[in-house]
């Protein structure tokens, strides 16, 4: 396997809706080559949470996958969220993945974890099963603490250990496990490539990581490539400055009553900075309040974040 470099910014965007519903390829167009000129900015995630890649149909998926890697003209990889429940399901996916363009592959747990938890092997075995079944080389997801589906430190290992396994994705958002658990990890898989995906709270853990998978690089890849840079240098001053830059825009996107909001904020923003017309998501995700919108501009004005249209003419 050869492993992907994603030691930098690799943003997870949204997916852009036209009014009527539908995917807007012209949108992901506009995005993706948006994102694809930032300097810094190493992958592409689709598919995910920010993405809404499970409100989205097969041959919706296989197509977005598709349009985003032709608006960076194939010179980014594309890395896929793979959601399906069951593992056969789920390597069915990561083989249309493949077939779509994908790079690589990023493994949510099987959703019936996160609340009735796993079986002690059965996360190995998934990994295992995506690997051998597609061949697509893979990143391991390690959910939030307060959930089920979150993978205790052994499993994590032995996971990162598998063939095919080359990066992580931690969002414990818990920071004594953070700080007692991703030291073991580099030790123990030093080639393991470890990115944050904490878009609430980043800056505690710039300074141990490889780089951000983080939504938030789908709306502000600017200034979280600075800080990726600042967290390597272990120039915490640097990344204050940013990190408190930053603060309105992150409590406007994130600090609100759900963490799913936050992909709506993420469109709310990307209107702001020209890239979409409307915020228009699919159910079960709602627009935001009144006012809201006004909120978010506010915050990306004051983080100096304002419309890349005339950078995209």
């Amino acid at each position: 396997m050869n492993s992907l470099d994603l030691r930098g910014l690799s943003p997870a965007p949204i997916t852009p809706f036209t009014r009527d519903g539908e995917v807007d390829y012209d949108a992901i167009q506009r995005l993706g080559s948006w994102l694809g000129s930032v300097d810094g900015v190493k992958s592409l995630v689709v598919l995910g949470h920010a993405g809404e890649g499970t409100f989205l149909t097969q041959a919706e998926q296989a197509k977005v996958i598709g349009a985003f890697r032709d608006s960076v003209e194939g010179k980014l990889p594309i890395i896929a969220g793979i959601t399906g429940e069951g593992t056969a399901v789920s390597v069915e996916e990561a083989k249309r993945a493949v077939d779509a363009g994908a790079s690589a592959g990023l493994v949510y747990p099987s959703h019936g974890w996160l609340r009735f938890g796993y079986q002690d092997g059965a996360p190995q075995d998934r990994y295992r099963a995506l690997y051998e079944g597609s061949g697509l080389p893979l990143i391991l997801f390690q959910y939030p603490d307060v959930t089920k589906a979150t993978y205790n430190l052994d499993t994590q290992l032995e996971i990162a250990a598998q063939e095919g396994v080359f990066a992580t994705k931690n969002g414990v958002r818990n920071m004594r496990r953070w700080d007692r658990e991703i030291p073991v990890l580099r030790k123990e898989n030093p080639d393991l490539q470890i990115l944050s995906c904490h878009d609430e709270y980043l800056l505690h853990t710039m300074f141990d990581v490889d780089g951000l998978l983080v939504g938030y690089g789908g709306l502000a890849p600017e200034p979280l490539v600075e800080l990726i840079a600042a967290g390597k240098a272990k120039d915490y001053p640097a990344a204050r400055a940013i990190h408190d830059r930053l603060l309105p825009v992150t409590a406007n996107v994130y600090h609100r009553g759900s963490h799913m909001e936050g992909t709506v904020a993420l469109k709310e923003g990307l209107v702001h900075r020209g890239i979409l017309e409307h915020a228009t998501v699919r159910s079960p995700l709602l627009p935001l309040a009144a006012g809201a919108h006004e909120e978010i501009a506010a915050a990306l004005d004051s983080a100096n974040l304002g419309s890349v249209v005339p950078a995209l003419v």
